[in-house]
């Protein structure tokens, strides 16, 4: 994994160990790391190895949504022109450029109150991805 100092755990507040608890951030090095508590062992996890994840699940669900996804962002962006559509679709298409550019300010916190939330188990996988404003939206 790459150890860019800039790089910081994109979901960090946002990730939970299969019993609930909040996952940990720490650096090792230069790079970020969730920590998951394993019987008294704190396990550390490369966040990349969990972001990466996690962006292509929400690659695939857009993508899955995409006419309806691309509607409702022309339509909170208050566009409706040939240029902000692409723009729109670019956006998707290249979703994990924001693991080397980082969420936009307040992003983390507007997620977390949306109900945003990443379920790892000790080995970094994901097991599950709550949006439940986003499953009401796409009307699943």
């Amino acid at each position: 994994m790459s150890d860019s100092p800039s790089r910081s755990a994109l979901f960090a507040g946002l990730v939970q160990d299969e019993e609930g608890k909040p996952v940990d951030v720490t650096m090792v090095g230069r790079v970020p790391n969730y920590v998951v508590e394993d019987a008294g062992f704190r396990r550390h996890i490369e966040s990349e190895v969990v972001d990466c994840q996690v962006i292509e699940m929400l690659r695939e669900q857009f993508m899955a949504h995409r006419e309806f996804a691309t509607d409702a962002l022309l339509q909170m962006l208050g566009k409706d022109d040939l240029f902000t559509k692409a723009m729109i679709d670019a956006s998707i298409k290249n979703m994990d450029q924001v693991l080397d550019h980082g969420l936009p300010e307040g992003a983390r916190a507007w997620l977390g109150m949306l109900g945003f939330k990443v379920v790892i188990d000790r080995h970094g996988q994901v097991l599950q991805l709550d949006m439940p404003e986003a499953e009401d939206s796409f009307g699943e």
